[in-house]
Order: C-alpha cells, then structure tokens, then sequence
C-alpha cells in the first residue's frame, strides 16, 4: 500500500511457492481494478473454507478485499483470515511495533533482513510505483522480491501464532473481538467526523483573547513583562521574586511542574492563571491550530485508530489523536462543537457510567459496593458516608469530591503518597482515608491483594475475557519499579476488562446498524463513550441498539449503565 487507497501490487505465497503481482511501474501490471477482484475473490475463498489466508495488518487493507454493505448484514465474517500483527501483539502487548520480520524471529527463529536492507533510501511505495532515487526495474525487482519473501513469511508465521493464542486462552478473544473490530475501526476511518473550519478557527480565536487576557493579568501580578511559557523565568518569578512557599530547586531553577502548582493554585490567583494559561495554549496548538491540517477534502477528519499500541487494550488514535478531546473545562469542551454531522443527521452519543468502578465491585464480589450500584445509590457519596462515618444525606460536596477521588484511586493502585498529593493533605491523613476504605469494602481489599500475588506467580494478569497483559516489572530488584508492578497489577484487570466490554459493545451496535439496514453510522469511539452520525428518523432506534449493544455487553455483578444524549453538534450530544 503506497498511500491512501494506492494499490501497488500484491505479494502472495501458497506451498512456499513465492508471487508478486504488480499494479504499478511494469507494463505487464495488472490494473488495480483487477487486482482488488482477484483479492476479493481470495477473501470469499477463505470465508468458505477453501483457503487460509495470512495477512499483516488487516485493518489497513480492506480497502482492496471488496467488503460489499450487503455482507455486513449477516454480521462481520472475517473467517479464514488470520492477521498475523494482531495475533502477535496479543500474545505480547508491550511491544506495539511489529513487522512480519520481528513475529519471524520470534515464532520461527528466522532472521529477516529488514525494509531498509532491500528499499535503501527509498520508500517501498517509492520503488513499487516507480519514483524515488533507486527506482527502475532493479527497485522494483527488490521491493518485488521482499514483499514475496514477507508473504512466504506471513503464510508460515500463522499457525504457530494461532497455536501460541490457543495455548494462552486467547484464541477466542482474538476471534470473537480483535478479528471484528479491524474493520469497524477501518470503517471509522474511512467515515470520519465534520469539522466546520470557520467554527474551529473562530474557536481559536476565542482561545487567543482569553490567553492574551491572563498574560496581562499575570505580567501585572508579577509586576513586569516575563516569558510565561518558560519554566525557568516563571519559577524566578513566582519563587525568588513573589517568595511563594514549596520552591523546588532542580539544576536548571526552581519547578513548575503540575503537581507544584496545583498545590499553590487554591491560595494564589497569579498560579491559578498560570495554569488556565498553560492549560489555554496547549488547547490551541493541539486543537485550534493543530486540527485544520487534518481536515480532509471532504471537510471530514479521518483518524487513524490503534487496536496494538496499549499494553491493556485500549484504542488509541492518532493524526490526529482525538481520545485527547478534553473534558475537565468549558473552554476545553467547547472544542466538540467544532464537530458536526452530516446534512439531514444528528449526533448521538453513549458512554458508560462509572464502568471501571462497576467493574471493581463485580470482580471483587463486595457485597457492600454490589449492594450500593444496584440500589442506584450515588457511590461517591455512598464511599464518602462510610469512609467518613457521615449521615449519607449529611455528605459534604468536599467530602463528596475527596471520596470520589478514594474510588478511582483505588482502582489504579494509588498510594497514601498519591492521595495525599491528590488531595493536598497528610499523608498520614492519606493513609486512614484509604484504610477505612478498605474497611468498609473488605473484598477489594482481598481482590487487588490477589491480583498482585498472582501476577507475581505468573507474571502477567488477566480480564475476565482472558486478555493478559506480562507485568516485568513485579520481578524487578528496583523497589520503584515493583511498586509500579503492583500498581499495573491491580489496575491492568479492571482497565483491560473495560476495554474488552467496549469492544464488544462497538460490535454489536455496528453489526445491530447493519442488521436493521439503518444509514446511521459508528464513527467515534473515545474509551468509554460511542458516537454515531444518526439519520434524521432513526434516532430512537439508534438510541435503543446503543442501550441493548453497551448494556448487554457483559454480564456483570453489577448493571451497566450508560448515558445517552442526541444533539446538532458533538458538544449538545454530550
């Protein structure tokens, strides 16, 4: 694949019988045109049976195996196709940047003599279409050559690598989750989202006020002009100069990371600034500035998402990353209403309620946590009367908000050190706080404890849906660094967990648009949340399947809930 929907040719390999099949730079190439039938004809074989294929990377060419509308009626039937990349990230998640040549080291004990040893300076599209410096038929000959010799590759890697996933009972999971959602995040991409430009440049500019009204602000505090973006110049000013107290020395001045300020920011309005400044300008390079270069031809941006980068699972995206939209200001939200569907649609937007709290209290089997979300209570103000032995109806905000970050630092391993940081009090403080937790729901005590004793035993950890994800760490002689273990250990379970649901959600919502032959379309997902472009009339439909395919996902303890808005741009849909 030499770009976006460039077919340059085809490598196949059957019986170690090598081919390539040119679409470009000889004139015996076949056109493109053809050689997409002859590849689709190829997928229809292996859907029935009459032929295995290996592939690497299935996502990133389904745009030459002819998937027709009318199949995905029947449901994502990826049969007979093994995809080499995403069997090998399974089995080995911390590695996220696979080549045949590395799954033939370690499936096949070969060595494979890299890209670069047969392209050289030039790019392997470059050589197959003909441009580039070692262009001409001996580049086409070599990059010919390595492609054939990859697919002899691929064609023998496959087996050992199925027989590796079903030896980890990770055979199905692969199967049933990872095989179908290549071509629903493939689909995602393919659609992508409406950006209005005028609306993100207008954004901008409202960014671009705002900034310039802090950095007044903050000049006139501090009393003269200074560079705000330069931590040096803002410690000299904030701790030499103003003498605010928590200095932190290092070799290149004082400290201005987050976690310093943050703590400063209650009591002094200069910090607080500094940090809406901070937070303002990264906004507009990212967002308002960042985002215009990836506005298509079709006024759409089109991500590209990551199913074998995360160590616990999760989708990522980049070019751009938009699992990054923030959330925690107004000025930050603002950016999804730059976001907008298509002529004659809406958006529709479902995420998950707490999914990871939920997830703990069902693989932990606390009565006390169980009993709480099925009697619909608020469980930050549950965890706060318990933890602070306070009337429920007499819980602070405060005690709320503190109680709030208890529960989802529990969930990723935090320490009194971290509480205490988080909530700028003792550590000691810290400490009591997490131990009457613990208290008061006993069985998560004793499932992260074994959480953590199995993953040493074995040295991985395990989703309810089998995913493992190898913890190094936990054997380390750096004290540091096991802490770290414990923490992935306690927290890769219900992380990886939640991530296996969400999957699973995003298939049955897009097998279930199909099925009922709705145009609604899938084109977003952000972890815990689902966003289809809806067509005008279908939106209760489309509300309902997201309700039954999120809901329905998994079988928990405990019930899955999700909140579900519609709206005319991204921003009124959340």
């Amino acid at each position: 694949n030499g770009g976006e929907n460039a077919l340059l040719g085809a490598a196949l390999s059957c019986r170690r019988e090598k081919f390539f099949l040119p679409a470009a730079g000889e004139k015996e190439a076949l056109s493109a045109e053809a050689l997409i039938r002859y590849l689709t004809e190829l997928r229809r074989a292996a859907l029935d049976g009459k032929v295995r294929l290996a592939v690497f990377d299935l996502k990133s060419q389904f745009d030459f195996f002819g998937m027709e509308e009318e199949e995905l009626k029947d449901g994502i039937h990826l049969d007979g196709m093994f995809d080499v990349l995403l069997g090998a990230y399974l089995l080995n998640p911390l590695k996220n940047d696979y080549e045949p040549e590395d799954a033939a080291s370690e499936y096949l004990g070969e060595t494979l003599p890299g890209r670069q040893q047969f392209a050289g300076k030039s790019s392997f599209a470059e050589l197959l279409s003909g441009t580039g410096k070692e262009a001409g038929p001996a580049g086409l000959s070599a990059a010919a050559e390595f492609a054939a010799q990859i697919s002899d590759t691929l064609a023998r890697e496959a087996e050992p690598v199925r027989k590796k996933l079903e030896e980890e009972e990770m055979l199905e999971l692969y199967e049933r989750v990872e095989l179908p959602l290549t071509y629903i995040l493939y689909d995602m991409q393919r659609i992508g989202i409406r950006v209005v430009p005028e609306k993100l440049a207008a954004y901008g500019d409202q960014l671009t006020g705002r900034i310039a009204e802090l950095e007044k602000s903050i000049h006139e505090k501090a009393g003269h002009s200074f560079n705000i973006a330069s931590p040096k110049q803002l410690g000299q000013v904030l701790f030499e100069e103003m003498q605010l107290p928590g200095g932190k020395r290092t070799k290149s001045g004082f400290s201005t990371a987050a976690d310093v300020l943050d703590k400063l920011a209650p009591d002094y309005p200069i910090v607080e600034e500094v940090l809406e400044y901070r937070a303002l300008t990264k906004l507009k390079s990212t967002y308002a500035d960042g985002l215009q270069a990836f506005i298509a031809d079709d006024s759409r941006i089109h991500t590209t998402f990551h199913q074998t980068i995360t160590a616990t699972g999760r989708i990522s995206s980049t070019d751009p990353n938009l699992q990054n939209i923030p959330m925690r200001t107004e000025l930050g939200r603002a950016i999804r209403k730059v976001f907008i569907p298509s002529e004659g649609c809406c958006f529709t937007d479902a995420d998950y309620s707490q999914i990871e709290l939920r997830i703990l209290a069902s693989l932990s089997g606390d009565e006390a946590l169980i009993e709480a979300y099925r009697e619909n209570r608020d469980i930050h103000r549950t965890t706060a009367s318990r933890v602070f032995h306070t009337p429920f109806e007499e819980v602070t905000d405060l005690q709320r908000r503190n109680a709030k970050a208890v529960n989802f630092g529990i969930v990723y391993g935090i320490s009194s050190f971290g509480l205490s940081q988080n909530l700028s009090i003792s550590r000691g403080e810290a400490k009591e706080y997490i131990d009457e937790y613990f208290r008061m729901f006993p069985g998560i005590k004793v499932f992260l404890d074994k959480e953590v004793s199995e993953a040493k035993e074995k040295g991985y950890s395990v989703t309810m849906f089998g995913r493992r994800r190898p913890i190094p760490e936990l054997g380390s002689s750096n004290f540091m660094q096991r802490s770290f273990g414990e923490r992935v250990a306690m927290n890769a379970p219900i992380q990886g967990t939640g991530a296996d649901i969400m999957k699973i959600a995003m298939i049955r919502v897009f097998e279930e648009l199909h099925r009922q032959g709705l145009s609604s379309r899938l084109i977003l997902q952000i972890h815990d949340e689902l966003l289809i472009e809806t067509k005008a009339g279908e939106e209760e439909k489309v509300a309902q399947i997201l309700r039954d395919g999120m809901m329905g996902a998994a079988k928990l303890l405990v019930p899955l809930e999700i909140d579900c808005h519609t709206g005319a741009d991204w921003y009124e849909a959340k």
